[in-house]
């Protein structure tokens, strides 16, 4: 299958999530013999918030038991579709998916986690908001009436790619996670890029003048266990400064900045491109607040001395210095970022800011209004 069936944009794939409801799409309309909805072995895929369906290829489907006679429907299929991210450099590139469906008396979807798809502490499948509405607009409306459709998931080599992630800091155990806000993989390393995140900061302060913005995977999966609407949420990449300016042109009420503390204090040094290769003064800026929170300067030296902004965190939570670092820290980056916002969109807008660890913990609360 070439790129371009694929690809919405050049160097654009899809998230995990659309090939997973693709699967399982698939393997429900082999059961119910409906190949029409096949089209050369692909499934009309709805993302929910892109304006046209999008066809996913299927790479095979079969029923698992034979076909009844005396009944219309079998009881499962499996289909299996091959995960591709488009230029993002991302380890489930070609992975593939499998979706098993069973029919059985009762009403509606139930959900479920086969090997290699992660799961929370709870035992809960990791299967996150928007993969659920999209399971809900593409499969669920197919199952028959009077009939249950049980679909589970089955991530061949999640195991072994989740080991190669940070999926266990953030709780996320035995596997990979179907997470996303949105069906579209976009690469996010090239500064032609922006105008992508833009577009989507739009599209949502249409709808919502409350925002929060995640840096990076890791502050979406804490934005979602937190119980944050999607429809709020908008990654930033290392572009928050010109995304902060551009929700005040759009005229957003508040942000809220949730990210990791190494990416998110350099605002409180007036850094507000977070990439390393443009400025990185993290250890400083942590140095100058140990010293503005009144510690001495053997503390300071030893957060200079520290390897990365993680270790200086574990150095100061040693000490006893993290709450009124960060702290004020935060407070720093509120008020820097409000100033930015009106220097550059000319309005007055708020900015609140939550920041975790390594591990996804808040060093501070989160207590956004939304």
């Amino acid at each position: 299958m070439p790129r371009s069936y694929l690809a919405p944009m050049s160097g654009s794939g899809y998230t995990l999530p659309v090939f997973a409801v693709a699967a399982a799409k698939a393997a429900l309309m082999h059961l119910l013999a409906l190949e029409e909805e096949l089209v050369d072995r692909s499934v009309l895929i709805n993302l929910l918030d892109e304006a046209s369906p999008v066809r996913i290829p299927v790479e095979q489907f079969a029923r698992l038991e034979d076909e009844s006679r005396s009944e219309r429907l079998c009881q499962r299929a499996l289909a299996i579709t091959v995960s591709d991210p488009g230029d993002n450099l991302d380890l489930t590139r070609n992975m593939p998916l499998w979706a098993e469906v069973s029919l059985g008396p009762g009403e509606g979807l139930v959900l479920q986690g086969g090997e290699g798809l992660g799961r929370s502490e709870s035992g809960e499948p990791a299967i996150y908001q928007y993969a659920r509405r999209l399971f809900a607009a593409n499969v669920e409306p197919w199952v028959p009436e009077g009939y249950c459709a049980t679909v589970t998931i089955v991530l061949p080599e999640g195991r072994s790619l989740a080991a190669r992630t940070s999926n266990a800091a953030f709780g996320i155990v035995e596997g990979l996670s179907l997470l996303g806000t949105s069906g579209i993989s976009k690469p996010l390393s090239s500064e032609s890029h922006f105008e992508q995140f833009q577009q989507s900061l739009r599209s949502k302060a249409a709808d919502s003048k409350n925002l929060v913005f995640c840096i990076g995977s890791n502050g979406m999966q804490v934005a979602d266990r937190l119980g944050i609407n999607a429809d709020r949420v908008v990654q930033t990449g290392n572009w928050v400064g010109a995304l902060l300016a551009e929700a005040g042109v759009q005229g957003v009420r508040s942000v809220h900045l949730l990210g990791y503390q190494g990416k998110l204090i350099k605002l409180a040094g007036g850094i507000f491109n977070t990439s390393s290769h443009l400025a990185d003064a993290k250890l400083e800026i942590l140095s100058a607040a140990v010293i503005q929170c009144g510690g001495d300067g053997s503390i300071a030296a030893s957060v200079l001395n520290c390897k990365t902004a993680d270790e200086a965190y574990r150095f100061l939570l040693s000490v006893g210095f993290v709450d009124p670092v960060f702290e004020y820290l935060v407070m720093l980056i509120n008020q820097k970022s409000e100033r930015y916002v009106e220097k550059y969109a000319n309005v007055k807008m708020t900015v609140e800011t939550t920041l975790f660890d390594r591990l996804g913990n808040l060093i501070t609360p989160f207590e956004a209004q939304l």
